[in-house]
């Protein structure tokens, strides 16, 4: 069987057609990225670094990136920098079971892209930070968990 140049040729060949078919009907029938549309509303997901002790939150869409931390000099406050430049963004923090009403970022740049809240004290291991960025006519929107937040000293 294996002195047979055309089995030897056709193991070869094989594997690397079916390697180049995935990728050709991968290009074929994936779901391409659109650009964002004003007036629409598009999820943020928190990456890996929001659900353990990083002290850092990264925030992201396809394009739109966002990095949230907290920071405590002058004062507790929660710091965003954007990828992008942003209009506006609406921050609340309150524990799992409660809403607290969303309070609105103030800009530290000229270009929109450096936002801070200051907040009345830290978040505790239980609360939930939820966000609102507007840009370009969309609204971007994320919720994610404290822990980060709970660096270890």
């Amino acid at each position: 069987m294996f002195t047979n140049r055309h089995v030897i040729i056709a193991m070869i060949v094989a594997p690397v057609l079916a390697i180049i078919a995935w990728f050709a009907i991968g290009e074929l029938v994936a779901e391409r990225a659109a650009p964002a549309q004003p007036g629409r509303s598009y999820p943020l997901v928190a990456r890996s670094n929001c659900r353990y002790a990083s002290g850092l939150c990264d925030l992201e869409n396809e394009d739109l990136r966002l990095s949230l931390r907290f920071d405590t000099s002058p004062g507790p406050a929660m710091e965003l920098r954007a990828s992008h430049a942003l209009d506006s963004v609406l921050l609340a923090v309150s524990p799992a079971d409660a809403q607290a009403p969303p309070q609105a970022m103030l800009a530290q740049d000229a270009q929109g892209r450096l936002w801070r809240l200051q907040l009345s004290g830290q978040p505790g291991v239980d609360d939930r930070v939820q966000l609102v960025a507007a840009a370009g006519g969309s609204r971007y929107f994320a919720e994610a968990a404290t822990h980060f937040l709970q660096v270890e000293e």
